[in-house]
Formats: structure tokens, C-alpha cells, sequence
């Protein structure tokens, strides 16, 4: 059966190609078909998730992934820079729509040097930090920034791997020999040579991110600050919006603005926050990373919000009006990890919105999130509650955290792993801070080095 005009005469983009085809894609793919868009996708996993709703592509296959698609984007931002800027090549060259986001926005996300330094040229405040490159170089670092640090790999790492809590002088020399191999690009740490970082300890009180998407005439839409919380290194829990968070919401979207119109980026960006206290007492951010794509903590938006985070980046990478980010009504995103509850009683919650990632079953992998959305704002809590009491994985969510007050061994270990398409985005986020509402431990969050270059 042929159907005859099945999109506009002056639609010159039919089917969307996706680097990657775990969840992101298939919620992008969802969210693209609405509007009259297919996708296709550059997947070595033939079972992904998002082979239900297109056809996938092995990385072998990619010159007919190419031939297949007429505008290309991605859903996790350790895509080879390579395979990005030969697809941003074919838009020069006006064989193809574009490739979005740009080049760049990958370089950078890629590399928590370059990343930090970005911030700080954008006037955006970071933790302190320093490029390490000797074991000389570290210990002036641990001497100027005072202990502890938390030393990284500038490139690659995850779970846990290619980062070292420094307490002591005596962890010195044990971090420089664990890392080391970074800086030459030996190892299995990462094949690229590339400096390390060290990073200033902090005390916050909150994490944060805020989601925005940017058109391709330079058009910003923010949603609302988020509030995250993690268990063992995984997204376990956003709610939507953070309480409590109007008097930065001014200070989170000027800084994701400038990072965007900075990089000249299209679609949809995650920024990473700490709450803390500037030396007034008063409440400031502390950014942490970007995730150039959709993101975990945006997940709400699906039903939260006015449009949601995917058919916002669908509208951008397509080159569409961008659609109103405003939050419908108060959420909270679960993450199910691992094992999937009886669906049964998850949806005899009322208020609850399930999405299954259609994955195997495996320890801490991410295979569905569960959006609470309740009538009443009141029952928000007592239907956390209920969904807690059934899930498999409680992701912590059932235990009572007490305020705290000092630092101990355990909360200087902390970590934060985003792993948003299981083994394949590795990005790491150290937690080089403990939660605590006490004043930050530094006054003016900058590049050390690049504040003595200047004087």
C-alpha cells in the first residue's frame, strides 16, 4: 500500500538520524513521531530500546545510516568528535540538514579541563581547580588548594574509576601512581593524553540541574530548576520543580544561556548545579558539568511540562518554533534500577506515570522511570511512599538520611555517576564535596593557574 503526501511539500526533513540507541533515543523517536518525523539510529546493540520505533544501524553500516537520514543528533555525548564533525561536514556542504549540537559542545563536554575552563572564561563560578600534569604539579596543587582534593582524569573515567580522594600527604604519591598513565594517554584510563584535574573541596547543600533547549535562530527556553538525588553513584530521584529555588532560577539560566550561546549550540542541554554559600551566607550556585543532550533529570517533562525536554530538541534539530517549558504540575521522577516492579501495583498508584525501557534486567542498569503526578500536590509524599514500598530496587529511598554536619571518610568518598545509556556514556561527575549547608570552604571558585597567569 503507497500512501500518496505523506508530509508537507515544504518539509525537506522526514526522518531524524540518532548517534546511539539506548532510552534517549527511544524517547526522542517518541516524541518525534507526533509531529511527523521518523528516526533511524547508529547502534552496535541490535536489541536497544529504540529499534521499536526505527531501523538501527551498526557503526559498520554508517554510510547507509547517512544515506537513511536528512538531519543528524545524538543521545550521549562520548560519540567519537570524529563521526560528529563528519556529519556537521555533510550540512557544510548541503548534502545534509545538520548535525546538532555542534562539534564542540561534544569536545568540551568530553573534557572536564576544557569544561571547567569554558566556565570560567563565561564568568561562571566552579569549584577551585588546577591542570595537573607531575607529581610536583600535585603537590602544589594539594598545597594551594588545601586538603582534600579530589584528583581526576581531565578525559574518560566512570564508575568510580579514574578519580582519587586525597586526604592526606600521605595519598599523594598512591593518587599520582593510580592517574598517571592519563597524562601520556597509557592505560586503559584513556587513550587520549590529556592533563588531570584537581578539584577544590566544597560544602553544598543541594544538587540542582536546569534543562534548556536552544533553536537555531539562537532562541533559549528554560525549564525549571530540578533537584536530584543519587544513590551509589546512579540519578535515583528528581523532583520537579526544587522547592525553595526561585531566588537562583535567574543565576542557573544565565549561566546555561551564555554556555549555549557560547558553544552556538542547538538542542537540548542539562547543566549540573551544587547549592551553596558565597562569603555573605547567602544562597549561590556552583556548576558542575554539562550534558550536551536530553537528560535523566528531565525525565519529568513528559508529562510535567508544557513540551517536554525530547520533542523540545526534536523541534530544534528539525528547526520548528520551540515549544512553552513551563511546569504543568509539580513531579517527582523515580528511576528504576536493576528490576522491574509488578506493574500491577505501580499503576493503582494514582497519579503515576510508568515508562519501561523494554532492557534485560541487570544490577543498577537503568530500565524504566516512574513519573508521580498526583491531582492533589499534597499526596506527592505519601505516593513516594507507596512506590517505594514496592519497588525491588528502593534506591535508598526508604531509608531517613540524617543532616550533616562534618566531613567523615564516607561522605569525602562520595561519588555521582551519570550513566545515561549504560556502558557507553562513561561520564563522571565526582561528588568532590560533602552535603552540608555550612559556608563554602572557598570565597571565589576559580582557575588558580589561570589567576596567577593574569597577575
Amino acid at each position: 500500500m503507497t500512501i500518496a503526501n505523506a508530509y508537507p511539500v515544504t518539509q525537506t526533513i522526514r526522518t531524524i538520524g540518532i548517534l546511539g540507541g539506548g532510552q534517549l533515543g527511544m524517547m526522542l523517536a517518541q516524541a518525534a513521531m507526533p509531529l511527523g518525523y521518523q528516526c533511524v539510529f547508529l547502534e552496535d546493540s541490535a536489541d536497544c530500546p529504540a529499534g521499536l520505533y526505527g531501523r538501527v544501524f551498526s557503526s559498520e553500516q554508517l554510510d547507509a545510516f547517512i544515506e537513511a537520514a536528512d538531519v543528524f543528533t545524538l543521545e550521549f555525548e562520548n560519540t567519537p568528535t570524529a563521526t560528529v564533525e563528519q556529519l556537521a561536514n555533510l550540512s557544510k556542504s548541503g548534502s545534509k540538514q545538520g548535525m546538532f549540537p555542534p562539534t564542540i559542545a561534544l569536545d568540551i563536554a568530553q573534557d572536564r579541563l576544557k569544561e571547567k575552563q569554558m566556565f570560567n572564561t563565561l564568568d561562571i563560578a566552579t569549584v577551585p581547580f588546577i591542570s595537573i600534569s607531575s607529581e610536583v604539579e600535585l603537590q602544589q596543587a594539594c598545597d594551594e588548594l588545601g586538603l582534600p582534593i579530589v584528583l581526576k582524569t581531565s578525559r574518560g573515567g566512570y564508575d568510580g574509576k579514574g578519580q582519587f580522594v586525597i586526604k592526606t600527604n600521605s595519598d599523594i604519591k598512591a593518587a599520582w601512581l593510580e592517574l598517571k598513565d592519563a597524562v601520556t594517554g597509557t592505560g586503559s584510563l584513556t587513550q587520549t593524553p590529556a592533563p588531570l584535574i584537581a578539584e577544590g573541596f566544597i560544602h553544598f547543600s543541594r544538587e540542582l540541574s536546569i534543562i534548556a533547549a536552544r533553536g537555531q535562530n539562537g532562541q533559549v527556553r528554560c525549564y525549571d530548576l530540578v533537584e536530584n538525588h543519587h544513590h551509589q553513584g546512579i540519578l535515583a530521584k528528581t523532583q520537579a520543580p526544587a522547592v525553595g529555588t526561585s531566588h537562583l532560577f535567574q543565576q542557573a539560566t544565565d549561566a546555561i544561556t551564555k554556555v549555549m550561546n557560547h558553544l552556538g549550540y542547538v538542542g537540548v542541554m542539562a547543566l549540573e548545579l551544587f547549592v551553596t554559600k558565597d562569603t555573605r551566607g547567602n544562597d549561590t550556585l556552583l556548576t558542575n558539568e554539562i550534558a550536551p543532550r536530553v537528560h535523566n533529570s528531565g525525565h519529568w517533562s513528559i508529562e510535567g511540562a508544557v513540551t517536554s525536554q525530547f520533542e523540545n530538541h526534536i523541534r530544534a534539530v528539525v528547526n520548528l518554533p520551540l515549544g512553552d517549558t513551563d511546569n504543568v504540575h509539580p513531579a517527582i521522577m523515580l528511576n528504576v534500577l536493576g528490576q522491574y516492579p509488578d506493574i500491577s501495583a505501580v499503576l493503582n498508584i494514582d497519579g503515576v506515570h510508568y515508562h519501561s525501557y523494554h532492557k534485560a534486567e541487570r544490577d543498577d542498569r537503568k530500565i524504566a522511570h516512574i513519573t508521580l503526578m498526583p491531582n492533589d500536590v499534597a499526596d506527592l509524599e505519601p505516593a513516594l511512599a507507596k512506590l517505594v514500598a514496592i519497588l525491588p530496587n528502593k534506591v535508598g529511598l526508604d531509608k531517613k538520611v540524617a543532616p550533616i554536619s562534618n566531613p567523615t571518610t564516607a561522605e569525602v568518598n562520595s561519588t555521582t555517576t551519570e550513566v545515561e545509556t549504560d556502558d557507553k556514556n562513561l561520564k563522571n561527575s565526582v561528588h568532590d564535596s560533602v552535603n552540608d549547608s555550612s559556608e563554602q570552604k572557598f570565597a571565589k571558585p576559580t582557575n588558580i593557574k589561570a589567576e596567577k597567569a593574569k597577575k
